[in-house]
């Protein structure tokens, strides 16, 4: 099972909560500081890092859907 990422960019304050849970996933912008997702990921396996990401956004700006 795949799945595809959205960071509501208008909601990402640079917190970095899913960067420590996730860092093989996100990382943040140098020049925005906004959440991004690394590129080749997300990958099966990381699905369980990436529902833990989702809920320790504090901004709830992290979507996560199956593909």
């Amino acid at each position: 099972m795949s799945y595809r990422v959205h960071i509501d960019e208008t909601l990402c304050f640079g917190y970095g909560n899913c960067m420590v849970t996730a860092p093989e996933v996100f990382d943040l912008d140098a020049d925005t500081s906004i959440a991004v997702v690394l590129p080749g990921r997300p990958v099966d396996e990381d699905g369980p890092a990436l529902r833990e990401a989702v809920a320790d956004c504090p901004a709830r700006a992290i979507a996560l859907h199956r593909t």
